[in-house]
């Protein structure tokens, strides 16, 4: 009687430590699934990304061996240019003015502004080749990038691109002028880059 008592109690122990093993494995795994989209995120998405700061987004960049300061001047419609000396207007604000190497941790040669809405009319986009020493000179080029981001879908949509050679310190040149509607649509047909002065004063 008191082995088949003893047997009786030794299945029982075992079978309780079974359960015991499976509801800890069953919350194991239970923990591993809600943590799941913790651990591997979905992949970002345009609706995902965090909004960019404007509208209307002009973008400079010049190769990172050069220890050059070019500088981006803007003009909305209706508005003031836009660029190191003045870096805010009604519509658009220069938001990164780079020297070159001065004071620059970074590689990358880049400036950009932005607007804050889609002003309807003509926008001008300019560059100004400034260099601080007097060594000799050689020519580079500059990309320059214009970028809308629709207001309603946050979508962004490259709408310009130019490659432009840089061969004279001091100079300034018109990259692009172009109008653009309430919506941010693109006038193709005003597409032009008639020289018009936007820097004011010497650097």
């Amino acid at each position: 009687m008191s082995e088949d008592l003893y047997g009786e109690g030794d299945d029982n122990s075992g079978t309780v430590f079974r359960d015991t093993i499976m509801l800890a494995l069953a919350g194991f795994v239970s923990l591993v699934v809600l943590l799941l989209p913790f651990i591997n995120p979905p992949a970002e998405t345009e609706s995902t990304k965090s909004d960019p700061p404007g509208n209307v987004i002009i973008e400079v960049f010049w190769p990172e061996d050069r220890d050059v300061d070019v500088d981006l001047w803007v003009k909305a419609p209706d508005d003031i240019p836009v660029g190191y000396s003045n870096r805010g207007g009604l519509f658009f604000n220069l938001l990164r003015d780079d020297l070159g190497v001065y004071k620059d941790p970074t590689p990358i040669n880049y400036e950009v502004a932005y607007s804050r809405g889609i002003n309807p009319g003509e926008h001008i986009v300019n560059l100004h080749l400034y260099r601080e020493d007097l060594s000799a000179f050689d020519p580079f080029e500059a990309k320059v990038v214009v970028t809308l981001v629709n207001p309603n879908t946050k979508i962004r949509q490259q709408l310009l691109e130019s490659t432009v050679l840089l061969d004279e310190i001091g100079k300034e040149l018109t990259i692009f002028r172009f109008k653009l509607d309430e919506e941010g649509n693109l006038n193709k047909e005003s597409i032009n880059n008639k020289f018009v002065q936007l820097r004011s004063g010497s650097k």
